[in-house]
């Protein structure tokens, strides 16, 4: 069932005295599953965030719909949207806790706005206080806290009303690689056990890789890629998703990457793909071994996505020229060889 859609949502801020009008997003239209994790990726200035706000009716889209658990959240009345908001959490890259609160008082502030009763509020701080690792700190302050605890304490606030979805505008941007992976495993729980539908917003592509399951990458406002994780990992088509996924997978050596490996490598240079299914790598290392072709790996790798894989790798080959045509004719039987020019 879909949860949220956007038809062809556009977003213009109008022009002020310090500049232009800005199109922050232009003809939008996605689709996000009950249960699912959709993340959204692009470049400051993308537009992601201004699609999170539109989702949550902080912003008004300029054109086109938007709709959550059916219903167009632009013809909604105030009230109607209050209680809509009630069915969102939000977490922040900043974790916007109240200092002068307790980190149980931070979890309770929603509750209370909410008038939710006293031993309701106690018992569902209680609950989440254990469900986010945080039992013993109760009374503790947020300046007491690490960044991840208080990432925690967000997670906990955004939970504290039974939402339907979590948005999480860059929530661990601020946050150190080992405290990132705790609280991306943290959301995964909330997903899976809660069954919490989540938009994640981010720039990182290794949010992307470690919990959504479907991606859509966003430029200047639009959408220029989307599909399932692995889908668009192991074969991205648009220039910005292949410089996001540059950046956590080694891919075919280029540039002067290329050359130093040629520098320390002797013999012919050739690339391979690896996908989720096939038996490409044995049998090309066997093509090359039985027609008398030595073989280096210098460089490559394989990726795992929720099981699946998929990668490149890249082979020095030495022996006679006689063998190592051979070789390369014999092993793109099993998957396609690709030569690097040595003049490059």
């Amino acid at each position: 069932m879909t949860l949220i859609r956007l038809t062809g949502a556009s977003k213009t801020f109008p022009a002020t005295s310090d500049g232009p009008a800005v199109v922050a997003v232009d003809d939008v239209s996605l689709e996000i599953a009950a249960g699912e994790v959709c993340g959204i990726i692009g470049y400051s200035g993308a537009g992601k965030s201004t699609v999170l706000r539109l989702v949550n009716a902080l912003e008004t889209p300029t054109a086109g719909t938007v709709e959550v658990d059916g219903r167009d959240i632009t013809r909604l009345r105030e009230r109607e949207l209050r209680a809509l908001r009630g069915d969102i959490g939000m977490i922040f890259q900043q974790f916007n806790l109240f200092d002068s609160r307790t980190v149980a008082g931070n979890i309770a502030y929603p509750l209370e706005i909410a008038r939710r009763p006293r031993a309701e509020i106690s018992a569902r701080v209680s609950e989440l206080l254990a469900f986010v690792g945080l039992a013993d700190k109760a009374r503790s302050y947020p300046e007491q806290l690490s960044g991840g605890q208080k990432q925690r304490v967000g997670i906990a606030r955004a939970l504290a009303t039974s939402p339907r979805i979590l948005l999480a505008d860059e929530a661990t941007s601020a946050l150190d690689p080992d405290t990132t992976a705790e609280v991306l495993a943290l959301l995964k729980r909330v997903n899976v056990e809660l069954g919490v539908t989540i938009l994640v917003i981010t720039h990182e592509m290794d949010v992307i890789r470690t919990l959504a399951d479907r991606v859509v990458v966003m430029e200047s406002g639009r959408v220029i890629e989307s599909g399932a994780v692995f889908d668009v990992l192991s074969a991205p088509q648009h220039p910005a998703t292949r410089r996001f996924v540059a950046s956590i997978i080694e891919d075919v050596p280029r540039g002067e990457q290329l050359r130093t490996l040629r520098d320390r490598h002797p013999g012919r240079i050739v690339t391979f793909e690896i996908r989720d299914g096939d038996r490409a790598q044995g049998d090309v290392f066997a093509a090359l071994a039985a027609n008398g072709a030595r073989f280096e790996l210098i460089h490559g790798g394989i990726n795992d996505i929720r099981g699946r894989v998929f990668g490149h790798l890249t082979l020095a080959l030495t022996g006679d020229d006689a063998s190592v045509d051979a070789a390369i004719v014999a092993a793109s039987r099993f998957a396609p060889l690709i030569e690097e020019d040595p003049r490059g």
